[in-house]
C-alpha cells in the first residue's frame, strides 16, 4: 500500500517544479523523486549527493555497469519499483536490454565480463546475508577488479539497499514501460541531482 505522505508537505517551489516536470515529460513525478523532495533537510539532500557520487562520480565501472548493479541489488531485495527503474536505465545505457534481462534472470549464465559477474555475486551475497568474507573479496580481486572498483560497487550497493527498502516501505507506485523509459532518459542525462 502506497503511503499518502508523499502527496503532501512540499513547498510551493517544489509543487511548481513537479507541475513543470509533468508538463514536459508527460509523466507524473515518480515517488523516488517525491521522497527526495519530501524532507530535503533530513534525507533528500544527503541522499541525492551520495547517490549521484556513487552512480555518476569517477569510477572504472561504466554508468551502465553501476545501473546494472543497482538493478541487481533491487532484484535481490525483490523491489519492483527499483528493478523497473534501474533495469530500464542500465538497458538504455548499454543499448542492450537482453543483457540486463539475462543478468537479472541468472547472473551465473549471463553474457557479461567475469569481473562484473564476480562483483554482482559479492553484492548479492552482501544484500542477502548482510556480510561478506575476506575470501569473497579475494575471489572478486582475483578476476582483476581493483580495490577501488570494489569500493565503488559497495557504494552502489549501500545506496540501493537503502533505496529499495524505502521504495517498499513507502509503497512506491510502479510505472508503466513509458514511465520507466522517461525516467531512464532523465537519469542518463542529468544523473541523481
Amino acid at each position: 500500500m502506497r503511503l499518502e505522505v508523499l502527496d503532501h508537505g512540499y513547498s510551493r517551489g517544489t509543487k511548481l517544479l513537479f507541475r513543470v516536470i509533468r508538463l514536459f515529460s508527460g509523466h507524473p513525478v515518480p515517488d523516488a523523486a517525491r521522497l527526495v523532495f519530501y524532507r530535503p533537510d533530513f534525507y533528500g539532500s544527503r541522499a541525492k549527493t551520495f547517490t549521484h557520487e556513487a552512480m555518476r562520480g569517477p569510477s572504472a565501472w561504466s554508468v551502465g555497469d553501476r545501473e546494472l548493479m543497482a538493478a541487481y541489488v533491487a532484484s535481490v531485495n525483490e523491489s519492483a519499483f527499483c528493478i523497473g527503474a534501474h533495469s530500464a536505465t542500465a538497458s538504455l545505457s548499454y543499448q542492450d536490454a537482453p543483457r540486463v534481462d539475462a543478468v537479472l534472470a541468472d547472473v551465473d549464465t549471463a553474457p557479461i565480463d567475469e569481473r562484473l559477474r564476480a562483483t554482482l555475486r559479492m553484492l548479492g551475497k552482501l544484500t542477502r546475508e548482510g556480510t561478506v568474507s575476506a575470501e569473497d573479496m579475494r575471489a572478486v580481486l582475483a578476476t582483476g577488479v581493483s580495490p577501488q572498483q570494489i569500493e565503488d560497487a559497495l557504494a552502489v550497493c549501500a545506496v540501493f539497499n537503502t533505496t529499495a527498502r524505502l521504495a517498499d516501505a513507502f509503497g512506491f507506485e510502479l510505472l508503466d514501460h513509458e514511465g520507466y523509459e522517461a525516467g531512464a532518459k532523465y537519469l542518463l542525462k542529468r544523473g541523481y541531482r
